[in-house]
């Protein structure tokens, strides 16, 4: 790779000031939806975990509300095209909490990370509303496609699609851009899965590898 592969291409230096104000003025009008989905994170935070006393504990003193907070901001600038930025607010996020969140990655409401360290959410995934996610749980890619060049190609779909209401405990590692663990389904710990799942599904490690059934309606008390 040569110097010349490395030349970024950068906007007119009399055009940046116009710009920039632009990308500001588009930001400050996410700020209440930004607010109002965090709000959202804290009570998920405080429902999901019952060693949670107060919402100000969450809020001051829980590692994932500080990841989901940051990527929240840090994504906003992202879908505005903001160079660098949001990828240095990711990673500075990453040291603090070791929580790694692409800024791409789009998240719904109501979104709690419990514990938090090892979290990985690769760039083109895409997490529903009410979603949980346990210590050490990667929702990753399987393999980087190539253009002609060997190089690998940007922004395509490689991560997965987790829908509403989904579960996945600790050390659990979902690759793919073409899985989609349905909604409602919960992912037990250690497991290691590449296939999609359906709505309220229960997935389980055994010594086959990876077990998928559907829950009944009775397995919830829903029907009782």
């Amino acid at each position: 790779m040569g110097a010349a592969d490395l030349h970024e291409k950068r906007a007119p230096i009399d055009n940046l000031f116009e710009a920039s104000t632009e990308i500001v003025n588009q930001f400050l009008q996410t700020v209440p939806a930004i607010r109002a989905m965090l709000i959202d994170d804290v009570v998920a935070s405080y429902n999901g975990d019952p060693a949670a006393l107060s919402y100000a504990e969450v809020k001051l003193a829980y590692p994932g509300l500080v990841a989901i907070t940051s990527h929240r901001i840090a994504h906003e600038l992202y879908t505005l095209d903001v160079p660098l930025i949001p990828r240095i607010m990711s990673e500075y996020t990453h040291s603090l909490t070791g929580i790694d969140i692409h800024p791409g990655a789009t998240i719904g409401k109501g979104f709690f990370i419990d514990h938090g360290t090892g979290v990985v959410i690769g760039e083109t995934c895409h997490i529903g509303d009410n979603v949980k996610l346990y210590q050490g749980v990667t929702l990753g890619a399987k393999s980087f496609p190539l253009d002609e060049h060997g190089r690998p190609i940007k922004h395509i779909q490689r991560h997965p699609t987790v829908e509403d209401g989904v579960v996945v405990y600790a050390n659990s590692t979902i690759l793919g851009g073409d899985t989609v663990i349905g909604r409602g389904t919960t992912v037990a710990g250690n497991v290691f899965l590449m296939k999609s799942t359906p709505p309220n599904s229960l997935v389980t490690r055994n010594e086959e590898g990876v077990s998928i059934r559907t829950r009944t309606t009775l397995e919830y008390g829903g029907g009782i």
